[in-house]
């Protein structure tokens, strides 16, 4: 995967926009992204979709989506969730699995393998992709 922080620009065509081969834009969370697209940079008014990728070992920390669906498709690896209230309900899943995750629902993604990383689609139902997602702690849930 391509360490470019500079962000790939789209091919503005007559109604179809296109990214070609982006590198990565964004680590978040334990996670990084490749450049895909989303209201910044074609425009999209109800989604964003690009690709995560968790290092070997890696975690992406609790969070929550605030009013928007997800939907992954698992290229490469192996993740395990702990989700709902406190993380006490937990599901494996590996290359070639999908997973909607309903909006509020707090989740934390584990990579299982020390030695492969994980790469996933990621599909969003916001435009704006970071702006409506929100840390959860664990601890604090009763």
């Amino acid at each position: 995967m391509s360490e470019s922080k500079t962000p790939t620009p789209p091919e503005i065509l007559d109604g179809i926009t296109v990214i070609r081969g982006s590198g990565t834009c964004r680590d978040w969370n334990g996670i990084r992204y490749k450049t895909g697209m989303s209201a910044d940079n074609v425009g999209a008014k109800q989604l964003s979709m690009n690709v995560a990728r968790i290092p070997p070992g890696g975690v992406a920390h609790a969070h929550i989506h605030v009013d928007f669906e997800v939907m992954l498709y698992i290229l490469e690896g192996k993740v395990r969730h702990e989700f709902g209230e406190g993380l006490r309900q937990m599901v494996e899943n590996q290359a070639g699995d999908f997973i909607f995750i309903k909006p509020g629902v707090p989740h934390e993604v584990f990579n299982m393998s020390e030695t492969e990383p994980v790469v996933a689609v990621v599909a969003r139902s916001d435009a704006s992709e970071w702006e409506n997602i929100i840390s959860y702690d664990r601890n604090l849930a009763s």
